[in-house]
């Protein structure tokens, strides 16, 4: 039951995407019109502490007018090694410098209508360089136990669907 994009073409784009248009054929011969975007990949980052706590940021995002937890994470630029971009990211925006960088997972947040993945990866360590270069990202950053992640997964405070899934695999990792 494979679906096959025959062609498509770009309706609109710029630096961060591309709407395309695609032509589809179904298993049973029929063709579709099929919208779908193009993305850059997304890299991830945290770290975890001796103490089992992870550092997140707590931020606002306008599109969906909505406060949560989140990891830091950022577009990954040309020619740019994902590992590198997660690091750059998360001192960018949390001003801590991680160790070194461990893959978590990789995930397709929306893959019916876009071909996003986003890398997740995770240290053991970081240092604090200084006040985050990006601290327009977040409203804080904190060290939250791992501990408690489930509990705000279940009550919405992790709304991002890429966050939750690293932060649950990072609480089986490290807690069981």
């Amino acid at each position: 039951m494979q679906w096959t994009n025959l062609s498509e073409q770009t309706i609109y784009e710029n630096r961060w995407f591309k709407v395309n248009l695609a032509d589809v054929a179904l298993p049973d011969g029929r063709h579709l019109d099929h919208f779908l975007i193009r993305l850059r990949p997304v890299a991830v980052a945290t770290a975890v502490n001796e103490a089992n706590e992870v550092l997140m940021l707590w931020r606002h995002r306008f599109i969906t007018d909505s406060w949560g937890w989140e990891l830091a994470a950022g577009v990954v630029e040309d020619g740019e090694d994902i590992a590198e971009a997660a690091a750059r990211e998360m001192e960018e925006e949390t001003g801590w410098r991680p160790g070194p960088l461990r893959h978590l997972l990789t995930v397709e947040p929306s893959n019916g209508l876009t071909d996003a993945r986003h890398h997740l990866y995770w240290a053991e360590d970081a240092t604090y360089i200084g006040h985050p270069e990006d601290d327009f990202e977040s409203s804080r950053r904190e060290w939250i136990p791992l501990k408690l992640i489930p509990d705000m997964i279940a009550r919405g405070e992790v709304p991002a669907a890429n966050m939750a899934a690293g932060l649950l695999m990072l609480h089986h990792l490290r807690l069981g």
